[in-house]
């Protein structure tokens, strides 16, 4: 028996369109997109313009040219944050990031003389807006905040945040990695102004796959970190200008695109509000049952709070590693331990010292069944700490 419950790591099984539509392009097609005027070609680029359709659908883009395709929610991060960044800026960000935020903040200000502030949170993983504001200052040019976060679920204010931005004239770049797919987005409607995620999360993609939303005009702000063809006016010596040609230098993976339309039209059918609850339910579950485990603590928002389909635990007497490899065994739970590239996180909930947490994040096909199963078997491990 398999419980598959790290779907905040990346998302399985992913919907039968979606390998349907990989295998067709890899055995029917298998032309780059953009590349060339013939018919395979020419479907090709059509999969690729109508994927980047959905896409902005989804998250509230009205031109879909401002969303890029890069290869993981990494590169969408490392895009905005490298080609945004000058000398002598200031950026505020929090403890509750993932590494693809902070570690490419940590080369701006060990390289390029980029002051970084990064503000507090509470146990829950919240962060209270006010006290972003009180570390913007008049350089401040980025506030960088994650819409959730991978180890608690707890979903942050950004609305609120992205206004305390821009009235201190600063842009506000929001990591979705964990929420699309998973959380009504409107990127539009909430202000922001640059957007990340990967494609194989919540989107239900595969790995290899990423978008960065930029607002329009931003984009003159922003330096192509990569150069190269794009299959289209090839005689200058630079980057094209337009998007999303500025950005997408190189040829595209056209296959996991494929893959990644098929997705989208496959959440919109269901709805991301449906989806949202779906998962909601499962983690209100998973709280709810292991709640009376009496050696195991539930670190992260209450049920009541707005939170993800991501509960995290520490269990007395495990190292979390330990665990998760125990009620793998013996269940068949697969989870996620350790410091989940977010050490900042776990060094403000006091969780670093002793290895992190144990993680568990339910999908699209989990069921009640699963959740329950998956809960025995943790139960019967907590129960037989070993000496």
């Amino acid at each position: 028996m398999r419980i598959y419950l790290d779907n905040a790591a990346t998302s399985w099984p992913k919907p039968d369109a979606v390998y349907a539509a990989m295998d067709r392009y890899q055995r029917e097609l298998g032309a780059a997109a953009g590349r060339g005027s013939y018919q395979s070609s020419v479907e090709a680029q059509r999969i690729v313009s109508e994927t980047r359709a959905s896409c902005a659908r989804l998250l509230g883009v009205g031109d879909a040219r401002q969303l890029i395709f890069t290869a993981n929610g990494t590169s969408a991060l490392n895009l905005a944050i490298h080609g945004l960044l000058r000398p002598g800026d200031h950026v505020v960000t929090t403890v509750c990031e993932h590494n693809s935020v902070l570690r490419p903040l940590s080369w701006q200000s060990e390289q390029s003389n980029v002051a970084v502030t990064h503000v507090g949170c509470n146990s829950a993983g919240l962060v209270d807006p006010a006290a972003i504001a009180d570390a913007i200052t008049p350089s401040t040019k980025l506030v960088a905040i994650t819409h959730a976060s991978n180890v608690t679920g707890a979903i942050q204010p950004v609305e609120e945040v992205a206004k305390i931005a821009h009235s201190a004239n600063a842009l506000i770049l929001v990591d979705a990695a964990q929420t699309a797919g998973c959380v009504p987005i409107d990127a539009v409607a909430l202000d922001i102004d640059l957007l990340a995620c990967g494609g194989h999360k919540g989107l239900l993609g595969p790995l290899g796959t990423g978008l960065l939303y930029i607002r329009a005009g931003l984009e003159q702000q922003i330096s192509a970190i990569t150069q190269g063809g794009t299959g289209s006016d090839s005689l200058p010596t630079t980057q094209p200008a337009q998007l999303p040609e500025k950005f997408e230098a190189g040829n595209l993976n056209v296959p996991a695109i494929a893959g990644l339309g098929a997705a989208i039209q496959w959440i919109e059918q269901r709805t991301v509000e449906n989806i949202h609850e779906h998962h909601h339910e499962l983690a209100c579950r998973l709280i709810e049952r292991l709640d009376p485990l009496t050696n195991v603590k539930i670190v992260g928002p209450t049920t009541e709070q707005p939170r993800l389909g991501v509960v995290s635990c520490s269990i007395d007497g495990y190292d979390p590693q330990e665990f998760a490899t125990a009620v793998d065994l013996i269940g068949g739970v697969e989870c996620r331990a350790g410091l989940h590239c977010a050490p900042k996180m776990h060094a403000a909930l006091g969780t670093d010292t002793s290895g992190g947490l144990v993680r568990f994040s339910p999908g699209w096909s989990t069921t009640i069944d699963d959740v329950d199963s998956a809960v025995a078997a943790i139960a019967a491990v907590a129960e037989n700490v070993p000496t």
